[in-house]
């Protein structure tokens, strides 16, 4: 850590703020380490195995909530937020509606958000070592071990809403958080400590699975994010007809969040909406075979999923749609060219659409 002064660092503080906008980052915090409430929260949501198949969230032990330990030396976070909604996407309440179209997580429409966000915070942390000299530091996006929310929530960036997003007054819940680990003793922000939620369940009402089973608290194993991305193997038939013509991620509960009409389209191109994923046929999605898949896909989050749960979120998309003999069509040529886990969710689709013939 190099030696600098009080006076240099409130002056370094200023600048990380100006630094950040350079960047493409809509707001920069900065908090102490302590997460004491939240990490008891955790344990207990971890305890009553509410992360379900997410065993990378019980793996790191108390590093999670002792940054720490997870960087050594760090006694300060910055916490950073870029905005993500994408402009000229078609509306997603009307995608939801047509149950032929596919549904996309918002945040999945455009380029992967880990690598640009983490290049946006290492050139902030080059900037920061420009201006005083080499420091202590690491920075992560979703990459690592870290109760981003919680940070983001201590230096300033918004509050943890009911359906545990974070929410931000003058902007919403449709952004990303990273974060960059430092020794710097830096001055922390403002935290927000009032939750202004109030009495609003907008979004425990309209969750498809009752997966919000309290304010504040997620039972993962219910969520269609979940379902759709983290569930490595079959999706359990009481949620499938839920899942409605979702294939990846769930935006429900946002779209609904009154804080969301100051929301702001993104200004970074990388997040726009590609290949026409916002306004996808299920049938010309499901048509694609693994090449196609992977073409699309390149430098999209939606890659990590892989071909045949892809397959299987969009057959059960399917099974959820109007009858269709085209769709009935598709999943029978399917069939025959994916694993056994998904064949069983093609065959639930051909039932659904047969008993709607």
């Amino acid at each position: 850590m190099p030696a600098c002064s009080e006076q240099q660092l409130d002056q370094l503080e200023k600048q990380i703020g100006g630094f950040a906008r350079e960047l493409g980052f809509q707001q920069v915090g900065i908090s102490g380490i302590e997460l004491n409430q939240h990490e008891q929260f955790l344990e207990n949501w971890l305890k009553d195995g509410m992360h379900g198949e997410m065993g990378y969230m019980d793996r790191h032990g108390s590093k999670r909530c002792h940054p720490e330990e997870l960087v050594p030396g760090t006694i300060r976070v910055i916490s950073v937020r870029m905005d993500y909604l994408p402009p000229e996407a078609s509306l997603p309440q009307e995608i939801l509606k047509n149950k032929n179209k596919a549904y996309i997580s918002r945040y999945a429409l455009g380029r992967d958000y880990h690598k640009l966000v983490r290049k946006r915070l290492q050139q902030l942390a080059t900037k920061i070592e420009q201006t005083i000299g080499s420091f202590g530091y690491r920075v992560f996006t979703d990459s690592a071990p870290v109760l981003e929310k919680a940070l983001a929530e201590k230096a300033g960036l918004g509050w943890i809403g009911k359906h545990t997003n974070l929410i931000n007054r003058q902007a919403g819940s449709w952004f990303f958080l990273g974060e960059i680990f430092t020794d710097l003793p830096l001055a922390v922000s403002e935290p927000v400590t009032e939750n202004h939620c109030g009495h609003c369940t907008a979004c425990s009402d309209i969750c498809p699975t009752a997966a919000i089973i309290e304010p504040f608290k997620v039972d993962a194993r219910k969520c269609i994010s979940y379902l759709t991305i983290e569930l490595h193997g079959s999706i359990p038939v009481e949620f499938r007809k839920a899942i409605g013509n979702r294939i990846y991620g769930c935006d429900d509960c946002q779209l609904v969040c009154p804080w969301n009409r100051f929301a702001k389209p993104t200004r970074e191109e990388d997040f726009f909406s590609r290949h026409q994923l916002d306004n996808s046929n299920l049938l010309t999605l499901f048509n694609w075979d693994e090449e196609t898949f992977l073409k699309n896909t390149e430098g999209s989050a939606i890659r990590r999923i892989g071909y045949q749960r892809w397959v299987r979120n969009i057959a059960v998309a399917m099974g959820n749609a109007p009858f269709s003999q085209p769709v009935i069509d598709a999943l029978n040529t399917k069939k025959p060219q994916v694993n056994d886990m998904v064949a069983e969710h093609i065959d639930w689709a051909i039932n659904q659409q047969i008993a709607k013939s």
